[in-house]
């Protein structure tokens, strides 16, 4: 009987909780530390806040709006869980980014929960059967590996939708694979949790979340042969009722309030157009997410070819004659490809949208821990990743030393790659990545599993010292002036005054809790502006980079500076 099924000894145990505080320090790290410490980051982030604290404000829990204007974009969930946790903490920026982290949190748990119970195994004649061995080890190693994983943490630390998707496809799937390798009871209410999580991801995002589950279940069964026998054991009424029961009535309600406007702008623009044009310039090539899954899964991402090849999906005879508790690897890689072909199929690309298969990723390479354990060894799978490896730690380093060449010249910032230059900050990047190289190095003759511990001492050495602060300043450069000027509004604005913006930087409403008008072009602000004089509007307040407001060639007496930070200005243009 193998040691999942069998009650734990007292040392197991042991292990077990020391395990589990382990992940919840790594996870405190990554996810909770310091995640209030800045503002709003522009553009993304404020769209989602500000409209759940509108829904909080009006009472209007169906539809979401922003500045004053409806918002199709996204489904309710995560404005819901953003404006219930308004009501318990204030409405703040903790309180904003506390669902992504929770979301994280969920996720992360259920994955240990499932890695501990069936390990990673791959097919018998490639190596041992990790779950006989050291469940705990594997368990805990993925684990952290989807904690530390850079793409997750970065949104996972923004108040978005998308850790919110990525954790409810992600447990979606987990629970299915629980469901598909049990029986009895315990079966039906894991599949029936499937159904559940499923609609959640469809009321955190839309369609794709159940489309891309369901593609992803479609083709493990299929290639498995398994789809009848699953199809008999799914309860499709029971599931199928609640799920219809948590998603259809939120949908009838605000395709109710807003009719064919909901239907064109949230079906129409935001799900069948991204899939099949270009949406917002968001344009990229086809090897696009291969990049992205390189980084964003890094350091560990070079172990991913390693990870895919071992589990020999080239067999499926032979996979068909294993147990369904010896399956989870390969349905982390049939997970993996669902959602990278999926979007990569997908007309419109942005980095985030392969969140969801970071934790298959993360699944696939743990189950390496057996046949990394020990020396190196001469396979050359083996030394090709180790090979890799030691590339990756090292252009991390280097990227790091010359970070001002790559840092940028974003206007709204434009102090920013000095002050980082001058904190140091990259300097210590630079030297925790080369110094992980070296101990790499060292490591390569004694235990190749110190490779990965080498991996996850950097990321917490690299969040702490490097990234978060790193955060810091570009918070103290491209937000916080933003900030400054939202508290002078706040003081100085007069009844009925309209506030504008030139450009688009959607925090500004947030923190005054007013309207504003965002225009892009002079001759959009020059028209707004003879439109506020012909309603007899006494003066305008005109938020702006100096050379914007240089180029509207207005008179210098009618300007009162009001204030000027950071990249900005504060101007109350006064009629003639």
């Amino acid at each position: 009987m193998s040691s999942s099924h069998s009650r734990p000894t007292s040392e197991q145990q042991r292990r077990q909780w020391l395990s589990i505080l382990g992940l919840a320090v790594l996870f405190g790290i990554a996810f909770i530390w310091q995640l209030g410490s800045i503002g709003l980051v522009d553009e993304t982030e404020p769209l989602f806040v500000e409209a759940a604290r509108q829904m909080q404000a009006t009472g209007d829990w169906v539809t979401p709006y922003f500045n004053g204007e409806t918002r199709f974009d996204k489904p309710p969930l995560i404005y819901w869980l953003m404006a219930l946790t308004y009501q318990v903490l204030g409405v703040n920026e903790w309180s904003a980014r506390l669902p992504s982290a929770l979301s994280a949190l969920a996720l992360v748990s259920l994955s240990f929960y499932t890695l501990q119970r069936f390990g990673c195994p791959s097919l018998p004649s490639t190596g041992t059967n990790l779950k006989e061995k050291n469940p705990t080890y594997l368990a805990w190693m993925s684990t952290a590996m989807i904690i530390l994983t850079p793409e997750l943490i970065l949104w996972g630390r923004q108040g978005v939708s998308d850790l919110l998707l990525t954790a409810c496809i992600g447990m979606a799937l987990l629970a299915f694979f629980i469901g598909y390798a049990c029986q009895g009871r315990q079966q039906q209410h894991w599949y029936l949790a499937f159904f559940i999580l499923d609609a959640l991801a469809v009321l955190a995002k839309g369609p794709v979340g159940v489309v891309l589950p369901s593609l992803i279940i479609l083709s493990f069964l299929l290639y498995l042969g398994q789809l009848r026998s699953v199809m008999r054991e799914l309860p499709l009424r029971l599931g199928s009722g609640l799920f219809l029961l948590l998603t259809v009535p939120w949908y009838v309600l605000v395709i109710g309030a807003n009719g064919q406007a909901y239907l064109e702008s949230f079906f129409g623009y935001h799900n069948l157009e991204r899939f099949t044009s270009v949406v917002n310039d968001h344009a990229a090539p086809w090897y696009f997410y291969f990049a992205i899954v390189l980084l964003g899964f890094a350091p560990w991402s070079v172990w991913l070819p390693l990870g895919i090849t071992r589990l020999q999906a080239w067999q499926p005879l032979r996979w068909r004659q294993q147990p369904r508790t010896e399956q989870l690897g390969l349905f982390a890689l049939h997970w993996f490809f669902g959602v990278l072909i999926f979007f990569t199929i997908a007309v419109t690309k942005l980095p985030s949208y392969v969140l969801p298969l970071m934790p298959a990723a993360a699944i696939l390479v743990g189950g390496l821990s057996d046949r990394i354990s020990g020396p190196i060894r001469r396979r050359w799978g083996i030394i090709l990743s180790v090979i890799a490896h030691l590339l990756l730690l090292i252009a991390l380093s280097i990227a790091c030393f010359y970070s001002s060449s790559w840092l940028g010249n974003d206007q709204s910032m434009p102090d920013f790659p000095r002050m980082v230059q001058e904190s140091g900050v990259m300097v210590w990047g630079g030297l925790i990545w080369g110094g992980g190289a070296i101990a790499s190095l060292v490591l390569l003759w004694r235990n190749l599993r110190g490779l990965w511990w080498i991996n996850v001492v950097a990321m917490v050495l690299f969040l702490s010292l490097t990234f978060l602060p790193t955060l810091q300043i570009m918070d103290s450069q491209r937000q916080l002036p933003l900030r400054q000027i939202a508290e002078t509004i706040k003081r100085e604005h007069q009844t009925g005054e309209p506030i504008i913006q030139a450009g688009f930087k959607p925090s500004l409403v947030f923190y005054t809790q007013m309207p504003v008008d965002y225009l892009y072009k002079v001759r959009q602000i020059k028209a707004r502006l003879k439109g506020a004089w012909e309603q007899s509007e006494r003066s305008v307040l005109l938020v702006a980079y100096p050379h914007r407001i240089e180029a509207l060639e207005l008179d210098p007496q009618r300007l009162q500076v009001l204030q000027e930070v950071g990249a900005y200005q504060l101007v109350r243009v006064q009629k003639d």
